[in-house]
């Protein structure tokens, strides 16, 4: 039999509202110590994995709105956020970064193979060719980079060995060669020559997109020389590399074409885009990619013009020994 005090506990168990009741069975779900890989059942495990990112997605929003109001409530009084932790700005001090007031970095640069160039003794003059047999894809490739790049030429290599090809560049005036390796008839590899006394910088290519591939795109790139962006070449070798870069353009850009030639480094990663932009007002400005855009990744430099026996190396990339921290960059 039962008196009055169960009858009253009964009754405040059912007065709880549905508020609690949805929370109760969360916190049963997902105690401190939850794992998912202890979960055997493949089906299972998958349905609580997808259970518990959303209620993590929910805690992290719950909290951002909380610390919103609190800054809200504390109105000029309110702490200044803190920076968020990521892999670049926790990166590890390179001893080479150049410092660009640095009297000897100057005279570095007045006495390097790009120093004509810069001392506008030299107009950009560039040849680009493939491998052997291209592709389809590869050609279109080739044929869409000549639009962007000022006074260059497209050449098929017919079969004939770079170390004849780079003679006879010589003596035609070319001041750059740069060839489009391929494999399994995609694009894969950058080499890219300065001419006549190099370097010669060798890059894997990746992330390959057309202007038919890319979404929301402008129109065709026009005749107009374009501006050059260089980014976080911070390191006497990311230095160079973007002095390399810099080098296919002419000196003086056609500012009425808006069109801009970005080269953006990233965790030694090099991403290539090319835009228009477009003023919308006075404080706002648009812009649409006009492709094409690719990914490259340094993989040597060597001294002198293209020599894959008897070359001599400034710089290699050694997977196991270079990429042991993931916050040691070389560019």
């Amino acid at each position: 039999m039962s008196g009055p005090g169960s009858m009253a506990s009964g009754a405040a168990g059912s007065a709880e509202g549905p508020g609690d009741a949805a929370r109760a069975p969360e916190q049963a779900l997902f105690p401190p110590a939850f794992s998912v890989s202890e979960i055997k059942n493949k089906q299972r495990r998958h349905f609580m994995f997808l259970r518990w990112k959303q209620q993590q997605r929910k805690e992290k929003l719950a909290n951002k709105k909380k610390r919103r109001k609190e800054r809200e409530a504390l109105g000029d009084k309110a702490p200044p956020k803190p920076v968020p932790k990521t892999i670049e700005n926790q990166r590890v001090y390179d001893e080479t970064t150049v410092d660009p007031n640095d009297e000897e970095v100057a005279f570095d640069e007045s006495t390097d193979e790009f120093a004509p160039y810069f001392n506008r003794q030299t107009v950009p003059k560039i040849l680009i060719t493939t491998s052997d047999r291209p592709r389809g894809r590869t050609v279109r490739f080739c044929e869409q980079l000549s639009t962007i790049i000022p006074n260059s030429h497209v050449y098929y290599r017919r079969g004939l060995a770079l170390k004849r090809i780079i003679p006879q560049c010589i003596s035609r005036d070319f001041t750059d060669l740069i060839v489009i390796n391929e494999d399994r008839k995609i694009p894969n590899g950058l080499v890219l020559s300065h001419l006549p006394d190099g370097p010669t910088a060798h890059f894997r290519m990746s992330s390959v997109r057309l202007r038919k591939e890319i979404k929301r795109k402008g129109k065709e790139p026009t005749k107009h020389q374009p501006e050059v962006i260089l980014n976080n070449f911070t390191t006497q070798l990311g230095h160079s590399i973007g002095r390399m870069f810099a080098s296919l353009f002419p000196h003086d850009p056609q500012f009425i074409g808006r069109q801009v030639a970005t080269f953006h480094n990233q965790r030694d990663y090099i991403f290539f885009r090319f835009h228009r932009y477009i003023f919308k007002s006075e404080k706002k400005v648009g812009i649409q990619e006009l492709g094409p855009r690719f990914t490259l990744k340094l993989r040597s430099l060597q001294k002198g013009t293209f020599d894959s026996k008897f070359g001599e190396y400034e710089w290699i990339h050694k997977h196991r020994e270079m990429d042991t921290s993931r916050r040691k960059f070389h560019l």
